[in-house]
């Protein structure tokens, strides 16, 4: 495999995979988009090691793992506050830092939200499938092997040495998402919005909804009061395509969520979360509390704008500018 030993995996955690901001294009043949569930974590991570927005990096599931250094790196935590220490003592999120050969990464405990980013100088060197390093679980494709990460793996990286110049780079503090156990996650309505009646839809936008244990990568799936369809209609609709966002109404009428893993569906959407509120979907917990606010799509518009504005500032300020973009 081409590049630089970089990190061995000591300890792997529950759920840690290689994941990049996904597979585009192959939705026709089945394949959904995988990459991480927070886009917008992995992105600020790489621009903060000097690395390009969509470079693999490791999506770290509510508890981290054990990874020792086997070359100097340059690192970035983002997403979740694992407490993230090296050698045992904390070093702060959303800064690179320099992690020299032989230091151990390793994290304290989950304090708010559900996925860590670590992102590496040059990446995490794993096969492009399908445009994407991304791993699907699903599928066993993807990442390394198709798979989580185990004890033992040996993570490659393309001249991490190139990158160090990056320590220190940070993310202006008031950019930093808070991944509060109450989450109002703004969308758009539809698209079959129309088979609910009036009264659903308020309650829908009225009401509290809890994430349920049985969320994962695929779906964060809701408890909360039900939300009927009209009545007489058929329990699903024909399958269609789907988008990460997409909020469906199952039989039980009870929401979820969709995330990156789903590329079809049958069941009525009643709404669509904002592409500027996605990442913030990617990092609900289970306990948490969900609250949707109905905003118009010119709105959906201005705010996604607004966020690519503030990626495209920190891609200017964090990353020197000798090096990769």
């Amino acid at each position: 495999m081409a590049g630089v030993k970089t990190l061995e995996i000591l300890a792997p955690g529950p759920l840690t995979t290689v994941q990049d901001c996904g597979r585009f294009g192959s939705g026709r043949f089945g394949v959904p988009r995988s990459g991480a569930a927070d886009t917008f974590s992995l992105r600020i991570g790489n621009l903060l090691v000097g690395n390009p927005e969509n470079q693999a990096a490791l999506e770290i599931t509510v508890m981290g793992p054990a990874i020792i250094a086997l070359a100097d790196a340059a690192i970035a935590i983002t997403g979740a506050d694992m407490q993230p220490m090296v050698d045992g003592q904390p070093i702060q999120m959303w800064r690179s830092h320099l992690l020299q050969k032989g230091g151990v990464l390793s994290f304290k405990g989950r304090r708010s939200g559900c996925r860590a980013y670590l992102a590496v100088g040059g990446g995490i060197s794993v096969p492009i499938v399908l445009g994407s390093r991304s791993t699907n679980l699903a599928a066993r494709f993807g990442g390394l092997d198709g798979r989580p990460l185990q004890k033992g793996d040996v993570l490659y990286s393309e001249s991490p040495a190139a990158h160090l110049k990056a320590e220190g780079a940070t993310l202006d503090r008031a950019l930093i998402p808070s991944y509060d156990t109450r989450q109002r996650l703004r969308v758009i309505p539809g698209p079959q919005d129309h088979h609910f009646p009036d009264a659903a839809k308020e309650l829908f936008f009225s009401a509290r909804f809890t994430v349920t244990p049985q969320s994962d990568r695929a779906g964060i799936r809701l408890a909360g009061p039900r939300i009927e369809a009209v009545q007489g209609l058929e329990a699903s609709i024909l399958s269609e395509g789907v988008v990460p966002g997409a909020i469906q109404v199952p039989g039980d009428a009870q929401p979820i969520i969709l995330l990156g893993e789903t590329v079809t569906g049958g069941y009525r959407k009643i709404a669509t979360v904002i592409s500027a509120d996605l990442h913030l979907s990617g990092q609900l917990t289970p306990g948490d509390i969900v609250q949707f606010v109905e905003v118009s799509m010119d709105t959906a518009d201005m705010l996604v704008r607004e966020m690519e504005g503030l990626i495209r500032g920190s891609r200017n300020k964090a990353a020197p500018h000798n090096l990769p973009r």
